[in-house]
């Protein structure tokens, strides 16, 4: 598995005609932003939401598949109940702003994650989002929300083994794509480059199946501050790499 540690520097050139064809985001470091400027962390998420906003868009003018940011992980709940609140708050109004324009940008949007422990109208949101940009092309952005890697993979296994009692699968026939049906991302490829800012150095349980075969950029650079040009950088590091898949 290859390994980058990004710094800000020149912004290389990136060649537009070789572009991974999805790419996945650890939005990480909001809390650490807000500290540096002695702001509360719901700050940080929300100029985080604004980052997002930004890199979302750009990745559309770029001309990228498939865009996947972690939102909002399993283990997230445990922190402080007004910081939770703060980050729903915040889903909520991007979503309201996203139907909004979804006709004029028509980017498709769906959702990675156990949606049940949301609150009525936030599920009600995201699966009118979800519904809205059915019959939209170009970019899919897929926003992972109370989502684990290894929680997708137990209810997935849990999902094949139903179906096994059921009669409607066989455990001798079960192959890497059959049970890549059952995840979250079914029907989705996978992720060809994960980004990871905020200068920590692991994955914190996303994409765990999806991620494979990825390559791997860590920059030091906080979500908050993380610009156009810092993705480009990423985009650049991983067209300077080899990808084998286990060949020579």
């Amino acid at each position: 598995m290859a390994f980058f540690r990004g710094r800000r520097a020149e912004v290389p050139k990136v060649d537009l005609e070789h572009l991974p064809r999805h790419v996945a985001i650890i939005m990480d470091g909001n809390g650490r932003w807000a500290k540096r400027r002695g702001l509360p962390r719901r700050a940080g998420h929300a100029a985080g939401a604004e980052t997002f906003r930004t890199i979302a868009t750009f990745a559309k003018e770029l001309g990228l598949e498939y865009l996947t940011v972690y939102a909002f992980s399993t283990e997230n709940w445990k922190r402080p109940k007004d910081e939770v609140d703060a980050i729903m708050r915040l889903l909520e109004k991007y979503l309201h702003e996203a139907i909004e324009t979804m006709a004029r940008d028509k980017v498709k949007m769906a959702f990675f994650g156990d949606l049940s422990p949301l609150a009525a109208n936030l599920r009600a949101l995201c699966r009118e989002t979800e519904e809205i940009s059915k019959g939209y092309d170009g970019c899919q952005v897929n926003i992972c929300l109370n989502y684990g890697g290894r929680d997708e993979l137990v209810r997935a296994a849990k999902a094949f083994a139903l179906d096994c009692v059921e009669g409607r699968a066989d455990p001798c026939h079960l192959t890497e794509d059959a049970f890549g049906g059952y995840l979250y991302s079914a029907g989705v490829p996978d992720p060809d480059l994960v980004i990871r800012p905020s200068g920590e150095i692991r994955t914190s349980n996303f994409l765990v199946w999806q991620s494979a075969y990825a390559e791997f950029y860590f920059t030091d650079v906080l979500w908050p501050d993380f610009s156009k040009e810092d993705l480009l950088r990423a985009l650049a590091a991983y067209q300077n790499r080899s990808r084998r898949y286990g060949g020579v």
